[in-house]
């Protein structure tokens, strides 16, 4: 990978220009695929965000030619953005590959196709939110408008670096908003790149300002900051708690939380074997199982529960772990050193409560992050691996055998963020998916 314009990707974004950190200190993100460190990053802290704040604040001052700007120009600004992105993607989806470990044909064919795309719909929402008039009694004339919150704290995970950048940046400027971003410590190298595009879009200084740094520090200034005046995090439900407490404690501001899940995936017996195998492997493995709304606890039907085991295991054991720049390559290596050996202290903790491990579980290669699809069936509700968030490549299997039964049991988790069921009959699709407690159902 060419290593072009490095240097000023390696520092913090402010009012589009690039500082060392006001500490001048930095830390390393490392390729996991090999646990070499790529290079050296700007370590932003409160100091660095401050600053930030600083720069948003004056952008957004009334008479600013952010605020001044009409809103179908905010939308041709991410619309460049989302050309930019496109023109750069090879390189963008190289640079996440090495810095993230996912598989480069995810990076180029999934992520980055999904963040041209959701920049790209963004822009079109610019000019399209709508205030509305209500008729009153008496003489009175009464509208609503949408104003701008102000400058919106974003935290992004480092999960899908791109995409979750994306996610953040696109309401918040479509809408007319500054940022003050954090990035993932592990993950900072895309997000980094994408500022130098933003400048190049033609966004006015200080509307986006990008600090990679670390959670406790950055992190906690930005929620904790007088003139933040809103927050978006993405990440595990103890730091939401943590972000929670500290918008509370400060200005109030408002907050914005997409945290973890356990999100059970239900295979009822009438269910196409084929298609639940496949979909409940792809709910899991996906993304090296490093997503949140992983389908993380497999409830199968006692009638089909063997065959769905043994096939599920036949497709684990056959997905491609390698090197995440070979095309072949299905499963990548997790993002650092802490997540392996989390997840294998999951995998042991798993044997010595009684799961059966019938794949996997153990390192995958003799040097990088790389785990083993690994799958676990006899899996019981109050198993650890059944009640926590592993975040990782570790399928756990569990039996029912009334539809009843398996809503009980699925509801029964502090997290809500997704669900799944697998039935060729509508009705009680319908049935499952609206006695589910979970945000998203498929």
């Amino acid at each position: 990978l060419e290593r072009k314009s490095w240097k000023k990707l390696l520092l913090i974004f402010i009012n589009n220009e690039w500082h060392d950190a006001v500490s001048k200190k930095t830390f390393p993100t490392v390729n996991p695929a090999t646990g070499e460190v790529i290079c050296q990053v700007a370590e932003g802290d409160k100091a660095d965000v401050d600053k930030a704040v600083k720069a948003a604040q004056a952008a957004f001052r009334l008479g600013s030619p952010w605020r001044r700007m009409d809103a179908s120009h905010r939308g041709k600004l991410l619309n460049r953005l989302a050309d930019l992105i496109e023109r750069d993607r090879a390189y963008l989806a190289a640079l996440e590959t090495l810095d993230n470990g996912k598989p480069y044909a995810i990076s180029y064919l999934v992520d980055l196709d999904m963040v041209i795309k959701c920049l790209r719909y963004f822009a079109g929402w610019s000019d399209k939110f709508h205030g509305k008039t209500i008729p009153l009694d008496g003489d009175f004339f009464c509208y609503t408008r949408h104003e701008p919150v102000g400058v919106c704290g974003q935290i992004i995970p480092w999960n899908f670096p791109l995409l979750m950048q994306a996610w953040k940046l696109g309401p918040a400027l479509a809408t007319g908003n500054v940022v003050v971003m954090k990035v993932a410590e592990q993950t900072p190298l895309t997000a980094l790149y994408v500022a130098s595009l933003i400048k190049e879009a033609g966004f006015p200084p200080g509307v986006v300002n990008i600090i990679p740094g670390y959670g406790p520090t950055a992190g906690a200034a930005i929620s904790s900051h007088m003139d933040v005046d809103k927050v978006a995090f993405t990440g595990s439900t103890e730091v939401g708690h943590l972000i929670q407490k500290a918008a509370a404690q400060s200005n109030l501001k408002r907050v914005t939380l997409e945290l973890g899940g356990k999100s059970p995936n239900i295979i009822l017996s009438d269910a196409d074997m084929d298609w639940a195998v496949d979909q409940a492997h792809f709910a899991l493995f996906f993304n090296q199982g490093q997503c949140c709304c992983a389908g993380s606890r497999t409830y199968v039907q006692e009638d089909i529960y063997n065959e769905f085991v043994e096939r599920s295991v036949e497709k684990a054991k056959a997905r491609v772990v390698g090197n995440p720049f070979d095309f072949k390559t299905e499963q990548g290596p997790q993002v650092d050193e802490e997540q392996f050996k989390k997840i294998l202290g999951y995998i042991s903790t798993g044997q010595k409560e009684g799961a059966k491990l019938l794949c996997g579980g153990s390192p995958a290669a003799d040097r990088g992050y790389f785990i083993q699809p690994t799958v676990f069936g006899d899996v019981q509700d109050s198993m650890t691996i059944a009640r926590e968030e592993i975040f990782g490549p570790v399928m756990q299997i569990l039996k029912f055998r009334t539809i009843e039964e398996v809503i009980e049991r699925a509801n029964d988790s502090k997290y809500g963020l997704a669900a799944a069921v697998f039935t060729r009959d509508l009705d009680k699709a319908n049935f499952v998916s609206q006695s589910l407690r979970a945000g998203t159902v498929w």
